[in-house]
């Protein structure tokens, strides 16, 4: 049995199809190949047409199927990972009725300020997890108050994932975990939070009913199967934000299990089977995806807007076109510490870690006789080390306090550097493992579908390709640099 995994992010939507029984990836395809469009009509703003998705999902399924060749009629069942707090709206016809508002938009901000301090302070904290933020529900409120017109003809809001499986099976659903991601749920009534739905007047009926982001979702059309070249009445039976698939993707389904993404963002995610909360809001809780009455689950999250956009941006602007490769190997002759050249990766907009600031990227003690275009390379990496250190802190108040943290091999962690950094400066054995967020929603399918019996099988493939322990030699330099870092930082 075969089992196919989309994974739509904001950059590309990508197509995974594994071998059930091996673990093994048969083919995988990613689309646009350069970056999807993001619409931002004002400063702050950022959208992106569901359309477009639906397009790049097409080609990417295309391409998969070339490699699969008649294979292809082995592949039985379908999960969805997806770019988090985003808003997609349809009509009574599924029709969308504008352009989506996509996680990184940031025009609902004073909505969420404003429920929080409508609904209460403690309220919010202490049955929410969180402050409304800048998530689903405020950018919905945003809609309510700005494009009535619009607001009117809504039939259901979704996320980015609740819309493909709805153009995949016609059928309107979300999830436990979804609704949480969104700010809709209520963690000490375990249900949508009434207060909330009440103080936007949102209309309860424009939510899709949830299920288990591990369930039968429905079963792939007739008509979508001949546009995707697919076999028809494929089930669909796995949902999820990318990053509790990112933790699924590794195996990271317990208290205590830790895992963590460096791409353009970065992101720290601790599992907990405590209803717990940062007091100020700096980290989010949302239900994981295995989280049950009898056995609950929350995932913690610490995100980093500015991680490998940082990178990314270096190598534009002064790395000569260099490749990430050479840049590391530069950044390789630089002591740990880089000299006392430190890095600030804040450039990405406001940080919640920072209380919603937005401060910039920055350096500091730059030295024109001493540092280099190395010491840049090195210093970026450790600012965003020191970055997750911060973060980690914050959540240890939580209950997160990881020994081990489990990342794929991709984008920082390629960097030896980095993942030696991140070992030292938290103390914790850094494990990298052959898997990707398409790869993670393929086994979630088997899982929901019941190919698996239990989410223990769904991990045959799951390699660990790299491990780093924390370097007592350097961990002190890592140290010293770190608190000159906070130091800097706390200044501002």
């Amino acid at each position: 049995m075969y089992l196919l995994g989309i994974d739509l992010g904001s950059s590309s939507v990508k197509a995974s199809v594994i071998d059930g029984e091996s673990g093994n990836c048969l083919a995988t395809a990613f689309y646009p190949k350069d970056e999807m469009k993001i619409i931002a009509k004002k400063p702050g703003w950022a959208e992106q047409d569901p359309e477009s998705w639906w397009m790049n999902l097409k080609a990417a399924i295309s391409d998969c199927n070339q490699q699969l060749g008649e294979k292809k009629k082995n592949i039985r069942a379908i999960g969805i990972s997806y770019q988090m707090h985003g808003l997609v709206i349809v009509d009574k016809n599924f029709s969308v009725l504008r352009p989506s508002i996509i996680w990184c938009d940031g025009r609902a901000v004073e909505y969420g300020e404003k429920a929080f301090n409508g609904i209460g302070k403690d309220f919010c904290l202490s049955h929410l997890l969180n402050s409304p933020g800048n998530f689903t529900a405020t950018k919905l409120a945003w809609v309510k108050d700005n494009e009535p017109d619009i607001y009117g003809k809504i039939h259901k809001i979704m996320l980015p994932g609740d819309y493909f499986a709805l153009r995949l099976t016609g059928v309107p659903l979300t999830t436990f975990s979804g609704l949480s991601e969104g700010i809709f749920w209520d963690f000490q009534d375990n249900k949508v939070s009434k207060e909330l739905m009440d103080f936007f007047g949102f209309d309860p009926s424009v939510l899709s009913d949830p299920v288990s982001s591990f369930s039968s979702q429905g079963n792939l059309l007739k008509s979508v199967a001949s546009e995707l070249g697919l076999p028809e009445g494929i089930s669909v039976s796995y949902r999820a934000g990318d990053q509790p698939n990112n933790a699924l993707s590794l195996n990271v389904l317990e208290p205590g299990d830790v895992a963590a993404t460096a791409g353009t963002s970065g992101v720290i995610y601790g599992v907990t089977d405590q209803k717990k909360h940062d007091p100020q809001s700096r980290v989010n809780t949302f239900l994981h995806i295995n989280h049950s009455a009898s056995s609950p689950r929350s995932g913690v999250l610490l995100c980093i807007s500015g991680t490998g956009i940082l990178n990314s941006w270096l190598r534009r602007n002064s790395g000569n076109n260099l490749s990430y490769n050479d840049m590391n190997e530069l950044a390789g002759k630089v002591n740990p510490g880089s000299d006392g050249l430190s890095i600030f990766p804040f450039g990405n907009g406001a940080e919640r870690m920072l209380g919603n600031r937005d401060v910039g990227a920055r350096i500091f003690g730059l030295n024109f006789n001493t540092h280099t275009n190395a010491h840049l390379f090195r210093a970026a990496q450790e600012g965003i080390v020191f970055s997750i250190r911060y973060g980690l802190d914050i959540m240890k108040e939580t209950g997160i306090v990881p020994s081990v943290i489990r990342a794929g091999a991709a984008n920082m962690f390629q960097s030896k550097i980095f993942s030696e950094a991140l070992s030292c400066i938290t103390g914790t054995e850094i494990d990298l493992y052959n898997t990707d967020g398409s790869i993670g929603a393929a086994r979630g399918a088997g899982i929901g579908c019941g190919y698996y019996n239990s989410a223990k099988e769904a991990f045959t493939g799951l390699k660990t390709v790299g491990v780093t322990q924390p370097d007592k030699s350097k961990t002190g330099v890592y140290e010293e640099a770190y608190l000159r870092w906070k130091v800097l930082l706390k200044s501002i």
